[in-house]
């Protein structure tokens, strides 16, 4: 007689998505899904992180805008050196969110928890 092994249950999620692509979903529209995966899932601890994760990368990337743009305001005081500067820096910081944005959604998907620095031990606090 042979025994046939069973996979070790993963928790599961109170949205009847599998937690990984809950995980995932979480970071898609940001502070957004994150916040709808955060009211509505009860039981999964990683879900409710990345979502809540998710809701504090999406409002960091906005102050980090509104810091650029002041930034591009007072750039604009030194001719064609402040506009290429807020260029470059512009770009960097659209590069560096998107790939930020990708690896949080590939890691999620992957079952786990990818801790952004500051935001990461935030986002544990409230789960």
């Amino acid at each position: 007689m042979q025994e046939t092994l069973t996979p070790p249950e993963r928790p599961k999620s109170s949205t009847g998505i599998e937690p990984n692509v809950a995980g995932l979903l979480c970071y898609l529209l940001t502070w957004l899904t994150g916040l709808i995966f955060y009211l509505i899932e009860k039981e999964n601890k990683d879900v409710r992180f990345h979502a809540m994760q998710a809701i504090l990368f999406g409002v960091a990337l906005i102050v980090g805008w509104i810091i650029l743009a002041i930034l591009g305001v007072i750039l604009t005081y030194i001719p064609i050196i402040g506009a290429i500067i807020y260029m470059l820096l512009g770009a960097a910081y659209s590069i560096g969110a998107f790939a930020l944005w990708i690896i949080l959604m590939i890691k999620a998907y992957q079952g786990g928890r990818y801790k952004l620095p500051v935001l990461g031990d935030m986002a544990e606090k409230y789960v």
